[in-house]
């Protein structure tokens, strides 16, 4: 006997968000947002993009959470960053996500040991310390749209530098749109 899996609404995933009085966990982030009933039309208010630089567009907020609709241009990317304190959750909604993922080395550098495209309605996950980049490697033309839940808020992140292994720190932009209370 197959059993259909559990979907949840959107504003099921924002009574959570709200309800948190702690940082969000790895799995419930994973498990939210793989049973999303969400497309990109339900988020189509944020969906505003940059030519510049991939695009932060915050949905809604609460003191334990961020929910955001992040638009990338075919060749953006993010720099290589870790969460500092925060969980993250991502959910493809349009095109193809490439997540490369890194480890120092005993010289300090960082390798890259993974890469993985996540296609529309996929979910990946980390926190604290996991070092990773998001990028669109599509064609031109191929917009990527990914929502993404940061639980405590993510204010700052430390970046990585592949040529001669400095770690900086980053304070994402985040574009602030008046739509009423979110998704």
């Amino acid at each position: 006997m197959t059993t259909k899996a559990r979907t949840i609404r959107p504003r099921e995933l924002i009574d959570y968000l709200d309800g948190l009085t702690e940082r969000a966990t790895v799995p419930d982030l994973l498990e939210k947002l793989a049973a999303l009933d969400i497309t990109l039309d339900t988020v189509a208010d944020y969906a505003q993009f940059s030519d510049e630089q991939y695009a932060r567009n915050l949905v809604r907020e609460g003191p334990w959470y961020h929910l955001l609709v992040l638009c990338w241009r075919s060749g953006q990317r993010s720099p290589i960053h870790n969460h500092a304190g925060s969980t993250c959750g991502v959910r493809v909604l349009s095109g193809v996500c490439t997540e490369t993922t890194f480890e120092q080395t005993p010289s300090g550098f960082l390798k890259a040991v993974a890469s993985t495209d996540l296609a529309c309605g996929q979910v990946s996950a980390s926190q604290d310390s996991d070092t990773h980049q998001v990028s669109n490697l599509q064609a031109h033309g191929h917009d990527l749209v990914t929502l993404h839940i940061y639980s405590p808020p993510l204010l700052r992140m430390d970046t990585f530098s592949l040529i001669d292994g400095s770690v900086g720190e980053f304070r994402p932009v985040i574009t602030e749109h008046i739509h009423g209370c979110g998704i």
